[in-house]
Formats: C-alpha cells, sequence, structure tokens
C-alpha cells in the first residue's frame, strides 16, 4: 500500500482543483459565460455550464451555492442555511458545531453524506470512497468559494453513490494583489468561540491560498463539547500559458465528546440531559494532491489528479441503549479504531470539435461539440480494529489488550478501475445530446477475525472471516438540454448507479445489530426531467420531476430477539417533484440596481417506497429516512454594505426502518421503548442572520432556531449514541473580522 500511495503522490500529472480557467481562445469564450451566469444574477444559486474545465453537465440537474452570496452562519457549517436553496436535502444533525455534517436527497440515507459522491477541489474526501463512503471531515464554509451539486446522472464521470456529486471548492487568493488577509472571530451560544484566518495572494506565476481555523464549545447538551483545528494550503503555478500546475495540503483533528441517545420519555422530560459521560469521538485527517492542467492543442485539454488520504478516526465509550445505566466509572468502554491509507489517480481528456454537417449557423461557437474521457486508479485500505478500552472518563484512546481484541480486528484492501467516456453532441445552436458510458472493476477483501457478540453481554468463539470478491459492471446514461430561449432550457438525463457494500455492512460489533453475511452491492438508476433557468435579473428557477430505482436496498429490521438485522431487504423507488424558485422584486423594477430584495423558496415532494421485498411484512412500506415533504423558504436582502436573511425550513414525519415502527410507550416492549426505533416527528427551524461590510471591517450574527423548537433528526444505533440524539435550542453567533 505504501508503494502504491507512494507512486501515486510522486505523479506530477495530478489532478486538480476544476477551475474554469483554460487558456485557448475556444474555452475562453465558454468560461466567459459561466462567470457572467455566476455574476449578473442576485441570487446565491448558479448553475454550471454546459462544459466546464474538463466535465460536462450538459443535460443533468446542479445547482452551485455561492456562499459570498447567502447570510448563515459559516462559522458553524450550518447546513440548512448552506443548502436552503437545494430542493430536497433532508439534514442529519450529528452535532450542532458542523464538525461533520450529514445530507441526502431523494429518500437516501442522509447520514455523513454517504450517499454523496463528496469530493474537494474534485478529489475524494470520505473515509474509504469504495468500502466506507462516510465523511467525518467537512471542509470549512468560510475557506469555501462555492458548493456544487450534481444530481445521480454524474454517476458516469464520478463513480459510485446514488446521491450524484457533492463538491466544495475553496477559495483561490485575489490575483491582483500580492498579499490579501481575512481574520474573523466568532463568538456563541454553549460556549462557541472560533477564529478563522487565511492568506492569499498572486506572486508572479504563483497563486496561493492558506487557512487556519480552531472551533471549540461546551455544546448545548451535558457532555457534549468539541475542539477542533483545520488548515488548508493551496498552490497554483502557471509555469507557461499551457500548462498549470497545483499541489494542495488539508490537515483536521477533532475531539469530541458524545452525549449518548436518548429514550423517547428521557426526550420529552429534557432533550438537554446526557446519561453518558464516559463517551468521545476523535478524527485526525491527512489529504494531499496533487494537480496538472495542460493545453494539448487549442482544441484538446488534459487534466489529471492524484490524491491520497492519510487518516484514522476513534469511538471510545457505551454502546449499550441508553434505558441502560452507565455508572461504573472503571468499567471498560468499547474502543473502535480505523486507519485509513487511500490513493487515487483521476485522468480527463476534454476534445472540442464540430459535427460534419451541422457547421450552417453564423454563429460557429454555438456549434461546438466536446467528447470527454477519462480514467480512475484508486486503491483503498482500511484497518478496523474493536475491542476494550479503559476505564475511567477521560478521552483514553488505546486497548487494553491491543495483542488480542476482545471484539475484531480486519483490513479491508479495496481496488478500484474506472474508465468513462461522455459526448456533447451540439446538433444546432438549441438542442444539445449526451450520451455516455462508465465501466467499473471492484475488488474489495476482508481479511481478519471477530468475536460474535449475543444480547445480555456474553460472546462467542472467534471467527476467522477472509473472503474476497471481483466484480465488473457498465453504467450507461444519456442527457438531453433544448433551450427555449436565450436563458431558459428543458433538460433531461438518465443515468445508471451503483453503490458497493461497505465495511459497516461487512463487519461491526454491535449489542444492537446483526449483519447477513451475504449482503449484497446495490444497483439502480436516477431520471431527471426538468424546466429551469432565468427571466432578466429578477427570477432564478429550477422546475423538475424525478424517478430513482434503488435495487437490492440496504436497511435493517427489528428482531423480537433485542437486536436489529441488517441485510438486502427489497428493491425500493422513489419519485417525485423539485422545484426552486427566487424573485428579486427591487431587480424587476430596476436591473442595475445595488440593493436586492429577494423571497426564496426550495419545496420537494418524495414518495419513496419499498417494492419486490425479500423480508416479511416491509411491501409498499415508507423507505426509511425518506420525508415526503422537505420545504425551505425565505426572504432576503442584500446590499452595498448590509445584508440579511431570515428562512424558514420543515421537514415532515420520516421513518427510522423498513418496518415503519412508530413509538411504542408500552415499557415492556423490548427495544421499542429505547429510542432505538420510532419515527422521527416533523419539524420546523426559523433561521435568521445580519451581515454589514465598511471598507476593511465586517460584522455578521445570528440566531439559530429562533422559535426554540425541540426536535431531533436522528435514532442512532450505535455511535454517537444509540438512541435518540436531539438537535440545538435556540442559539446566537456573533462575528467580527477584518479584510485586507
Amino acid at each position: 500500500m505504501k508503494y502504491t500511495i507512494a507512486a501515486l503522490l510522486a505523479v506530477a500529472t495530478v489532478a486538480a482543483q476544476a477551475q474554469p480557467t483554460q487558456p485557448d481562445s475556444l474555452k475562453k469564450v465558454k468560461l466567459a459565460e459561466v462567470s457572467v451566469t455566476a455574476n449578473r444574477a442576485a441570487g446565491a444559486v448558479t448553475r454550471l455550464a454546459d462544459v466546464s474545465g474538463t466535465a460536462i453537465y450538459a443535460g443533468k440537474k446542479n445547482e452551485v451555492v455561492q456562499l459570498d452570496k447567502i447570510n448563515a452562519n459559516l462559522a458553524l457549517n450550518n447546513s440548512r442555511q448552506l443548502f436552503a436553496r437545494v430542493p430536497g436535502v433532508n439534514i442529519v444533525e450529528n452535532d450542532g458545531a458542523g464538525i461533520s455534517i450529514g445530507i441526502a436527497t431523494r429518500g437516501l440515507n442522509p447520514n455523513r453524506i454517504t450517499e454523496f459522491n463528496t469530493r474537494q477541489n474534485g478529489y475524494d474526501i470520505s473515509a474509504d470512497a469504495l468500502g466506507y463512503p462516510e465523511n467525518y471531515y467537512t471542509p470549512p464554509a468560510q475557506g469555501v468559494e462555492r458548493i456544487e451539486v450534481v444530481r445521480g446522472a454524474a454517476s458516469l464521470q464520478y463513480g459510485s453513490q446514488f446521491g450524484g456529486l457533492l463538491n466544495y471548492v475553496f477559495r483561490r487568493g485575489p490575483v491582483d494583489r500580492k498579499i490579501s488577509l481575512n481574520s474573523q472571530q466568532t463568538v456563541g451560544s454553549f460556549g462557541l468561540f472560533s477564529s478563522f484566518n487565511s492568506l492569499g495572494g498572486q506572486v508572479g506565476k504563483l497563486n496561493y491560498y492558506a487557512l487556519f481555523q480552531h472551533k471549540q464549545g461546551d455544546g448545548w447538551r451535558e457532555n457534549s463539547g468539541f475542539n477542533q483545528n483545520t488548515a488548508y494550503l493551496g498552490l497554483q503555478l502557471a509555469t507557461t500559458e499551457k500548462l498549470r500546475l497545483g499541489f494542495q495540503f488539508t490537515h483536521m483533528n477533532y475531539l469530541s465528546q458524545q452525549p449518548g441517545g436518548l429514550t423517547d420519555k428521557q426526550f420529552a422530560e429534557n432533550p438537554r440531559a446526557s446519561y453518558r459521560d464516559r463517551n468521545w469521538f476523535a478524527a485526525n485527517w491527512n489529504l494531499p494532491a496533487l494537480a496538472l492542467d495542460y493545453q494539448l492543442t487549442p482544441q484538446t485539454h488534459l487534466n489529471a489528479r492524484a490524491f491520497a488520504l492519510l487518516a484514522d478516526r476513534s469511538s471510545l465509550g457505551n454502546l449499550n441503549p441508553p434505558d441502560s445505566t452507565d455508572r461504573v466509572a472503571d468499567k471498560p468502554r468499547d474502543y473502535q479504531h480505523d486507519d485509513y491509507r487511500n490513493g487515487g489517480l483521476e485522468l480527463r481528456l476534454l476534445h472540442d470539435y464540430r459535427l460534419p454537417g451541422f457547421n450552417t449557423h453564423a454563429d460557429r461557437s454555438e456549434q461546438i461539440s466536446s467528447l470527454l474521457l477519462g480514467v480512475r486508479l484508486y486503491h483503498g485500505n482500511t484497518h478496523r480494529r474493536q475491542g476494550l478500552g479503559p476505564g475511567g472518563s477521560n478521552a483514553d484512546f488505546r486497548y487494553l489488550h491491543p495483542d488480542n481484541l476482545e471484539q475484531s480486528d480486519f483490513r479491508f484492501p479495496s481496488d478500484n478501475v474506472a474508465a468513462f467516456a461522455e459526448n456533447l453532441f451540439r446538433l444546432s445552436p438549441r438542442l444539445t445530446l449526451t450520451p455516455g458510458l462508465r465501466y467499473e472493476y471492484l475488488r474489495t477483501t476482508a481479511e481478519g477475525y471477530y468475536y460474535q457478540q449475543f444480547s445480555g453481554g456474553s460472546t462467542g468463539p472467534r471467527l476467522t472471516d477472509d473472503r474476497s470478491r471481483s466484480r465488473g459492471f457498465l453504467l450507461l446514461g444519456i442527457g438531453a438540454g433544448f433551450d427555449l430561449t436565450a436563458r431558459t432550457s428543458l433538460y433531461a438525463n438518465f443515468s445508471q448507479n451503483y453503490s458497493p457494500v461497505n465495511y459497516n455492512d461487512i463487519r461491526t460489533v454491535n449489542p444492537n445489530l446483526r449483519v447477513d453475511p451475504n449482503i449484497q452491492d446495490v444497483r439502480g438508476y436516477n431520471a431527471d426531467l426538468g424546466y429551469r433557468g432565468s427571466v432578466g435579473q429578477w427570477l432564478n428557477f429550477d422546475l423538475s420531476a424525478f424517478y430513482l430505482a434503488y435495487n437490492n436496498r440496504i436497511g435493517t429490521t427489528f428482531n423480537r430477539d433485542g437486536y436489529q438485522y441488517r441485510t438486502n431487504l427489497a428493491d425500493s423507488r422513489s419519485l417525485g417533484i423539485e422545484s426552486f424558485m427566487e424573485a428579486d422584486v427591487l431587480a424587476l423594477r430596476q436591473p442595475t440596481t445595488k440593493h436586492h430584495l429577494s423571497a426564496f423558496t426550495s419545496i420537494a415532494f418524495t414518495d419513496a417506497r419499498y417494492q419486490r421485498a425479500n423480508v416479511r411484512g416491509i411491501a409498499g412500506n415508507f423507505v426509511e429516512l425518506a420525508p415526503r415533504w422537505v420545504s425551505r423558504g425565505g426572504i432576503s436582502y442584500r446590499g452595498p454594505r448590509l445584508s440579511a436573511t431570515v428562512q424558514a425550513s420543515y421537514t415532515s414525519e420520516q421513518f427510522t426502518d423498513a418496518t415503519n415502527a412508530r413509538y411504542n410507550p408500552d415499557p415492556f416492549a423490548a427495544n421499542i421503548n429505547s429510542g432505538i426505533l420510532g419515527e422521527i416527528p416533523a419539524y420546523t427551524v426559523v433561521d435568521a442572520s445580519l451581515s454589514y461590510a465598511w471598507r476593511w471591517l465586517l460584522a455578521s450574527g445570528g440566531v439559530g432556531n429562533v422559535l426554540d423548537e425541540r426536535y431531533f433528526t436522528r435514532r442512532a444505533t450505535g455511535y454517537p449514541g444509540p438512541g435518540i440524539l436531539p438537535s440545538e435550542a435556540r442559539n446566537y453567533y456573533l462575528t467580527l473580522g477584518v479584510k485586507l
């Protein structure tokens, strides 16, 4: 493994952030269009151009959130505010500090963004993109320029996950000065303090951007303090007019205390309470990446990206249900530690050409077609160990018997080779057709041992589990677009998807959960049909319908013997509508105004149900963690100095397991009243924020959960619970900063 990573990092043809800066005249025309589109509208959401960098987005549903144009608590990565204008985003609030966010759409699982292909500047940031796609690192929003969301049609270019692509694009240093400073200090409720500092600029041919953020707080609930540090360095060197090289490095570490879950009764009595003071979580993330952009000819552009992840995570505590006590301070705790050593290389080649017989239009630049070819090589290696940790209440991350763990010790090496092709056929100045395909080869391996855990705390004999599985398959897709006017268009897309079995679905020892040893990959497809665009300077909209087929869906059912069983439950399908609209009433009267008063709304209806079930009693049931309605809306004012936003977020009721179990207050109903099973009630959260800038000074602040709603977004079966994990009550923040 170490030789693989060394080789990847040594390749100077590495990939980099997909920045729309190509030197040839043909692409300058296209990229100028992207820039104009992003700046001429007052709204915070724009869309990717048909061709952007070395990627094709024609016919694909996508959103680009411009962070400079939204009012949000960026210090805490507030998901409700960051994704308010992206319809259908269901949010799991893993913590109140925004350390690790969780989102999904279309009835998929939102926990730690596992259903999105999550990237930073175009390269992977999850624990293991192939076998364990959970995200313990979230880029600091204060250093992010934009967030790109491409729905399931991203599968052909980016690979697995039904949710599509979620790409955080960091800021770059300003090109018109050698040094620029941004320093923002934030204080808030529950002992919050955040210090964000960045430097950037242009020195000759070198552009640089560096940041450091420290964040700490006590948390709303007892036993929920945290301490986080994040650093990032991005360098880009334009060696010639044709060649651009880049290097990026990210480091993040954090330690947080886990207050544990609650039963329904405990939540009703006091959602702020905690009955666990010995649970801790820590993560350490290192992400190096190299980049190369080379203009082979005026029509041909090569992009390469090489990246690696050197990381680990540790969880220590009590995994028993919340209705069981944890009063013995010297009792050993469950300790789980993962090491991740991953590396990857992606190459992309984009060639622009004109179709024979389609070159009669006066403006020949409007009839340029594009061929995109790409290849991905990826190797992951996760080492997961689980055993007894020390007693006491401190964050003492070590095993009592490191040479003979009491629960499990596994290595999960994996390999992925993929090749893809998409072709944007511009059949007329208005009509585009984009077929594509992707071939995937996967090899996943499990090597190690485990002890079977029984309810009541008893342990079975030591069992060895060494297995390897290889498979290959082809994904197909096609997209189409038709411009009704210069700024409005129809789009449609069909793309096949897959999601490989991850390591949590193979082997994790949890007294509340058992896993089917024959669990299989998930296969299916996404389909979209929509109408989007803008009217003048005042209206931005996207209205669409979708259908998602999710076959061999992995989920859990409740066993009356006292545990949950995880297996391929059934096929499922999600269908619905997604709509976004933002109207600027001041720009309607005066398009060139510097003052903008807009109302926005994003509404999604999702009907996600099980079909053709392998488990009795769930066919026709609603899919878990799939609210039928997610609606957000608000009013925003933005002027030369002052800006303000008030928004409301509504999420309807959702179930947490395939049986659609509801909370049962019967104290003799095993595990039903433990907080692990039951519905998540509907909730509405209102947020308000305000900012003011004067010369080089900046002040901002806001109130989260203005109406002081008591709600929760997750019932956990393991860490950091198990049980109900309450969300934060009303909270405040204030930021003071300078930009020089």
